[in-house]
């Protein structure tokens, strides 16, 4: 089974070094990728000299954006497995193996971490924790399973889902809840695990520009969005998962050579 890491990294240079080092340090024979989005300090410098692939967005695209550019090169390369992690430190490194296990053990498309079943080592803003607790409510009425924590973005994602989300199927912004709402729909599977959710360890998050004001309603209108694509989604998540055994030959020739496939050229 090939595992790619996506770390979707924006103005990370304070961070990025000691991120890879300690992923590296746990799994050394990993592959690991960092999707810069458009950063103005030495990120993309840093993780490339930190042993990391690098893929260049052109300028500032968002979160979604970058993690999709990385999951569109996981498909076209060839791996069954990525995980999301986060350049900012917070995301314990250690936790990896357990998602990965969901997926590759329990046959689950999305495993998703859980800082409220797992341990969370600072405090979480009481407007956060007002909003995730809206957006988990929301999330577990529409998926019918209960999700703790919506908005995680620590996920291990197989590769029949990472095609779905290499066809548009990801907002440029933030997936949270309305995603998983939207592959529940598409007919998914999801399992929240533990995880452990440390500190920053230097500088400003890039969740933060995002007003919580802004953000409830954006997230209110995207589910509303969802729920009126329902069959869509259905008959989307259907396509994707139909003969799986064909997963290679939708690969662009040579995508498992040297050769650097297609989404790092438009990346750059």
């Amino acid at each position: 089974m090939r595992i790619l890491i996506i770390i979707p990294a924006y103005n990370e240079a304070e961070n990025i070094s000691s991120v890879i080092s300690e992923v590296y340090s746990m799994y050394p024979s990993t592959d690991l990728l960092v999707v810069d989005d458009g950063s103005s300090d030495a990120t993309a410098a840093l993780a490339e000299s930190a042993g990391a692939k690098v893929l260049r967005l052109p300028f500032n695209l968002g979160y979604g954006a970058a993690v999709q550019t990385g999951m569109i090169y996981a498909v076209e390369s060839g791996y069954d497995v990525c995980v999301l992690l986060d350049g900012d430190g917070q995301m314990d490194p250690r936790s990896i193996s357990a998602l990965i296990d969901q997926v590759a053990h329990y046959r689950v498309d999305l495993a998703l971490g859980s800082r409220f079943l797992g341990t969370t080592d600072y405090t979480i803003p009481f407007g956060r924790r007002i909003g995730t607790l809206l957006f988990s409510k929301l999330t577990s009425f529409f998926t019918r399973q209960q999700v703790t924590d919506p908005t995680s973005g620590f996920q291990a994602i197989n590769r029949r889902l990472m095609k779905f989300f290499a066809r548009d199927n990801y907002p440029a912004d933030y997936p949270d809840a309305d995603t998983l709402i939207k592959l529940y729909f598409a007919g998914f599977t999801m399992r929240e695990v533990p995880v452990t959710i440390r500190p920053r360890l230097r500088g400003k998050s890039m969740h933060n520009s995002v007003s919580s004001l802004y953000y409830i309603y954006k997230m209110l209108f995207s589910i509303f969005i969802a729920l009126t694509q329902r069959r869509m989604l259905a008959d989307g998540g259907h396509h994707a998962t139909r003969n799986q055994d064909t997963d290679r030959q939708c690969q662009l020739p040579g995508a498992d050579d040297d050769r650097e496939p297609r989404a790092s050229q438009t990346a750059r």
